[in-house]
Order: structure tokens, then sequence, then C-alpha cells
């Protein structure tokens, strides 16, 4: 695939941004689990977060297609960061689809000008594949929505300043009983449960929100009452073209330091990449991720089209994904006992890999949404 100009600069001054301010700091946050606050700080600088939205709100209106890749080339650097990134830029999504003039004005213009980081809050301890079964209540009180509930595995949390929370207004409703409500971080009753200590992903903070008697205006009501599961489910699929993003980041750096590992580390005699069977693993390795960044930047092309993109782009997070796990545990198996110490990042990539068929949906949920597309003829 052959870049414009604007394209090439652009993924130059990605990278060139990764190798100077992330590249340094990264193995640090994944030791100790602590939030990057300076390297956020610097990332509210640099444009990147909103970048996708149009000039009128502050934002650099970079095409989907070109988007995924700035998430794929910050990935090979830090999954954490390009999370952080990628989070803002999909889960502002919603916002910027459904919301009114002046939500916009006050929380859109905010993430694009300012690097105003927003949450999206959806899973709870009871619903974590099945959003449907979320409990969270909000009650309208006059010109109030008032919040109870908790919820889990948000990443961002006690970090944004404002969460797109999905909750339920109707309870005899189903799924057309759930609405969205922007809720900033900052209001009375809106608490932090218990961090989580993850296995890989560990610059990006994860944890629950409690909320108790937490008083929304009114006019905070994304779209209309009843929407939510629509909206929910409309940022899921943006949000997994950029998991597949992130996929073919990992699985681009692993194979990298696989290829360079094989070339340098001699055995029997000869280079590991002279051996029959590692020169096999890696042939497959390069063809999973050559068939993942096709389908993800297909999906990626699709949305930003205006072309149906659903199946497309569950298609392109399952597959991705798992071929970013593959390509992550033979990258290690290459490297041998060396590949399972901390000293060499194919350790932290197999561990930051796990999480891309577990969030936005699990690899089980993608498959239940094809199946789904092909039998409705979609």
């Amino acid at each position: 695939m052959k870049l414009s100009m604007e394209q090439e600069l652009l993924i130059k001054s990605v990278r060139d941004f990764s190798e100077r301010e992330i590249k340094p700091i990264a193995e640090d946050y994944d030791k100790t689990g602590d939030y990057p606050k300076d390297l956020v700080d610097k990332l509210r600088k640099s444009g990147l977060l909103g970048c996708i939205f149009p000039e009128e709100y502050g934002g650099s209106n970079i095409d989907f297609l070109t988007y995924v890749m700035l998430i794929e080339e910050m990935t090979k650097y830090d999954m954490s960061t390009a999370m952080i990134v990628g989070g803002t830029n999909s889960l502002t999504g919603p916002l910027f689809e459904y919301g009114s003039d002046y939500q916009k004005e006050r929380y859109l213009r905010r993430v694009c000008e300012e690097g105003m980081i927003l949450g999206f809050a959806i899973t709870e301890p009871d619903a974590g594949s099945d959003p449907s079964n979320l409990q969270t209540m909000a009650v309208l009180d006059g010109k109030e929505w008032v919040i109870n509930g908790t919820k889990s595995f948000i990443s961002h949390a006690g970090i944004a300043d404002a969460y797109i929370v999905m909750v339920r207004t109707d309870k005899t409703k189903g799924i057309h009983g759930i609405s969205a409500l922007l809720v900033d971080a900052d209001l009375e009753g809106l608490g932090l449960g218990t961090y989580e200590d993850k296995m890989g992903i560990r610059g990006s903070h994860t944890g629950e929100l409690v909320f108790r008697d937490v008083r929304v205006p009114k006019e905070n009501l994304l779209g209309n009452e009843g929407d939510g599961f629509k909206i929910a489910m409309h940022t899921l699929d943006g949000g997994r073209i950029s998991v597949g993003a992130q996929s073919l980041g990992i699985g681009q750096r692993a194979l990298d330091e696989a290829v360079k590992y094989s070339k340098e580390r001699v055995q029997f005699g000869k280079p590991l990449c002279k051996h029959q069977g590692i020169a096999f693993m890696l042939a497959e390795m390069a063809t999973r991720l050559h068939a993942a960044r096709l389908m993800t930047y297909d999906a990626a092309g699709r949305k930003e089209n205006g072309e149906p993109y659903t199946k497309e782009a569950a298609m392109a997070k399952y597959f991705a994904s798992e071929a970013a796990n593959f390509i992550a545990n033979k990258a290690v198996q290459i490297h041998g006992g060396y590949g399972y110490i901390k000293d060499f990042i194919v350790e932290r990539l197999y561990r930051d890999a796990k999480v891309l068929e577990i969030f936005e949906g699990t690899t089980e949920i993608q498959k239940i949404v094809i199946s789904k597309n092909i039998l409705q003829g979609k």
C-alpha cells in the first residue's frame, strides 16, 4: 500500500514522538503500574487526542485509515499509551455522532483543543459481555438525572475528566430502556472503587466507578432516552477497529524483534533464522500479520467512506487480536529463555497482547456479531 506524503509525514511525527517521549519510560510504567501523567500532559499538547474530529471543533480532521496507522505505529512502542490516544478518539465518537450542539461545545471541543480525557462506562460486575443486563439506574428528578450503581473494568477510571455512562432509565423496556449520560468526573457522589492490578497494559489505569446519588443535568442525556444500547454498539464498532490497529502494532513489533534476534543468535553453528523450523515460524507470523493488516485497513476504509462496517470491524478485531497473540507467543519462543525475562521487550508484548482478545468484546462475542450479520445477509 502506497502512502501519501501527508500520511508519511504524520506517521513519522508519531514515530518521532514515540521514540522521544514514550520509549524511554514505557518499561518503568509497566513495572510500577503508575499512570504516565507527564506523558499524558504531552499528549494533550500534541493534538493526537481528538485528532479524527473536524477542525471546527479544534480537531485535525485526520481520516480514519490514517488514524489507524498512527495507532499502529504508537503501539509498537507502548500499547498503554496507544490506548490513551485510541480510547479518547474512539470513545469520543458517540459524542460527535449523537451529541447536541451544547454537548459538542462543552465536551468535544475540550477534547480536541485541551486534550480532555473521556472515559466510557458500560461494563458492570454482572454485565460484561452481556451489556443488556446492566443494573446502574438513572432516575429523572426534576431537571436532573440521579445515578446509582457500580461500573467495573473502566479504562481511565479516576483519570478521565468526564465519562459517557450507560444507565438504565426504564426497567420495563429491555435494551430500549438503556440511555447514555455525560458525567463530569468531579460530581459529588462519584467515587472510585478498586484499581485492577493487571497482567499487561499496566500504564493504562483500569478500575471501578461507584455512583451514589450522582446528579447530572438533564441536558447531559446523549441522544434520546433509550438510545444507550444503540450508542454503545456503534461505539464498540469503531473501537474494534482501533483494537485491530493495536494488534497490528503489537504483532509488527514482536515480528521485528523476532527477526532481529534470529539473525543475531547463533546455535548449532549458524544463526537461528537459518534453521528451517525458525524460518517457517517467521513466515507464518508475517503472513498472519499481513492478513490482519488488510482486514483492519479495509474496516477502517469502510468506516471512513460511510459504508456498513459492523461485520468487518468484528472480523478485523477477532482475526488481528488472535494474530497478535500468535505472533507474540512465537516471538517469545524464538527468543527462548531470554524471551521469558523482562530484559527483552517480547516479554511485555506477550503480556500486553492477551487483552486484545478480551476488551471491546471477547473473541467469542465477535463470532456472534459476525454470524448474525452473515445470517441476516449483511
